[in-house]
C-alpha cells in the first residue's frame, strides 16, 4: 500500500507517517521502481501500536523502547515500562487536583464585583493574600 494508503487506514496524516519514518519507529517495507514507499500489514500494525501508544502518552522514546521490548518478547519490561507511565499519569492527576483545589478557592473567595485591587483572584496571582 502507499503512504496516503497507510496514513488512512491508520487514521493518521502523511506527515505524521514521515515523522516516525524520521525518527526510527517506522519504515517502509520496501520501495518501488520510482522510489515511491512501499507498506504492508506489518507496516499497519506498527503505525497502529504507535499511534495508540501516543493516545497513552508513551513519549517516542519510550515507544521505540516498547517495540523493541515487544521484538524480544520482554513482557516483564513491557509491564515495568506501563508501570511507569501509570505512576507518571497519577503524579499529573495530583497535581491538576491540587491546581484546582487552588482556583477553586480562588474563585469561591470572589465575589465577582467590585474593586480590582480588592480582588483575591488578582491579589493571589500578584503574591498577596494568597488563600
Amino acid at each position: 500500500m502507499s503512504i496516503g494508503q497507510l496514513a488512512q487506514q491508520a487514521g493518521v496524516a502523511i506527515d505524521t507517517v514521515r515523522y516516525y519514518e524520521r525518527n526510527a519507529l517506522l519504515a517502509p517495507a520496501g520501495r518501488l521502481a520510482s522510489g515511491y514507499r512501499r507498506y504492508g500489514a506489518a507496516e499497519l500494525k506498527r503505525l497502529r501500536f504507535i499511534r495508540r501508544a501516543k493516545a497513552l502518552g508513551f513519549p517516542l522514546d519510550d515507544i521505540r523502547d516498547l517495540l523493541g521490548l515487544g521484538a524480544r518478547g520482554d513482557v516483564a519490561s513491557i509491564r515495568q515500562a506501563a508501570q511507569l507511565r501509570l505512576a507518571d499519569v497519577d503524579a499529573r492527576i495530583a497535581e491538576l487536583q491540587r491546581v484546582r483545589s487552588g482556583l477553586q478557592a480562588l474563585v469561591t473567595a470572589c465575589p465577582g464585583h467590585g474593586r480590582a485591587e480588592d480582588c483575591p483572584i488578582l491579589n493571589a496571582l500578584a503574591g498577596e493574600d494568597a488563600p
